[in-house]
């Protein structure tokens, strides 16, 4: 899986995932989508964005939700 296009920089977003370095997010982006926003309708208003870009938020999502978090216990 290529997440390149998935950035995290404290500068922008606050650190947010977002897309290439711009200020557009994961979240916001998966949230049009969620509400049944068309991915033609999310380029159209974001001309900057490329449809991997859209794939890459997919992609970034599923991954997350892989991860697991778990508590360390000192030994």
């Amino acid at each position: 899986m290529n997440l390149d296009r998935v950035t995290l920089d404290p500068a922008v977003m606050g650190g947010k995932p977002c897309i290439r370095g711009l200020r557009i997010t994961v979240g916001t982006l998966l949230g049009l989508m969620a509400t049944g926003v068309s991915r033609e309708r999310v380029l159209a208003a974001y001309p900057y964005l490329e449809p991997e870009d859209l794939d890459a938020a997919l992609a970034y999502a599923a991954w997350r939700l892989e991860e697991r978090e778990e508590d360390l216990v000192g030994a």
